[in-house]
């Protein structure tokens, strides 16, 4: 197992524009619709629409306490949206931004994802411990995966397999979407805390952001991790680019770190590319190869004002970074 060194500046990339957006309040994940160049940003208690091209805010969709991932059905006008606060998911209209549905699942719902080989939605609980799948047509759920463990990001490779990673066991599941049924564990080896996740498909490798600084790559065919690559810290999302086969890990402390796959077995640092502290969520349009990432200035939480974390984000100050390349 290799562990590389990384280089100083990831060159060819900067922040291009910064999209402001309206409101205050925490955020969590953003997410890239092609159908509809369109951004879905979770933010506060609402989801924030904005054109990818422009940044213009094209509406919002409401009540989504605790909100963290969003997931778009292109062909059905539908959005799916995880809220951790009452444990549900918003479905709403993709053309109006209207609410249809508030569906009940367990606890701590948080990643979502639609799964076009299944036709199902799939939602990663952390304290429940699962996979919740959902029929986007009936708006029910269908099923669950119980996976012995809290669920981070998830992927699907189009071959009958899907991949979690257990963010305290630092452990991937190999799971089938269809039967719904777990196929393997694999340790994570060389991690702690993982995080985001990527995949390349054709190759059938797995990229992991961990928390403990390093990115790993793992064999999807058996669970081997072939390599560890430094990152940086508090690493929450990545994304792989097949075209210039390059991987993207974004981090809180305001970078992107960048990996290059030389082979599918042969990885190398790149460099970090600047954005912006708290920056750690990320979405990737794979036509013009553009990164966004939801931002804001941070300031010190009010004592007393509960939660895990010490600082919120300042208001008035949040935004969205496009990075392109140069």
């Amino acid at each position: 197992m290799a562990l590389c060194c990384t280089a100083a500046e990831a060159p060819g990339f900067k922040v291009a524009k910064r999209y402001p957006v309206p409101g205050d309040g925490g955020f969590d994940y953003i997410v890239f619709d092609a159908s509809m160049n369109r951004l879905y940003v979770s933010h506060g208690t609402k989801v924030d629409v904005l054109d990818a091209g422009s940044g213009r805010v094209l509406g919002h969709v409401e009540n989504t306490p605790g909100v963290h991932g969003i997931a778009i059905v292109p062909a059905l006008h539908r959005g799916f949206v995880t809220d951790g606060a009452d444990a549900t998911v918003t479905v709403f209209d993709t053309r109006s931004f209207a609410t249809i549905k508030k569906i009940t699942v367990d606890k701590d719902p948080d990643f979502t994802v639609y799964d076009p080989g299944t036709k199902r939605v799939f939602v990663c609980h952390g304290d429940a411990a699962e996979i919740t799948a959902i029929d986007p047509e009936t708006e029910a759920v269908t099923g669950k995966i119980d996976l012995g463990g809290g669920a981070e990001a998830a992927v699907m490779d189009a071959k009958g397999s899907g991949f979690v990673n257990l963010e305290e066991q630092a452990t991937v599941v190999k799971f089938d979407p269809r039967a719904l049924t777990v196929k393997e564990k694999y340790p994570i080896a060389g991690c702690r805390t993982p995080t985001g996740l990527a995949m390349d498909a054709a190759n059938a490798r797995l990229f992991i952001g961990c928390r403990s600084r390093v990115l790993a790559v793992m064999d999807a065919n058996n669970g081997k991790v072939l390599a560890t690559l430094p990152i940086g810290e508090r690493v929450d999302a990545v994304a792989f680019d097949p075209d210039h086969r390059l991987i993207f890990a974004s981090n809180w402390d305001g970078t992107v770190s960048v990996i290059r796959q030389k082979s599918a077995n042969e990885y190398e640092s790149a460099g970090d590319i600047q954005t912006q502290k708290s920056a750690k969520t990320m979405a990737f349009d794979p036509r013009t190869k553009r990164l966004f990432l939801s931002a804001a200035e941070m300031e010190p939480a009010p004592a007393g004002s509960g939660g895990r974390s010490r600082t919120r984000p300042k208001p008035g100050t949040f935004n969205v970074l496009v990075v392109e390349r140069q």
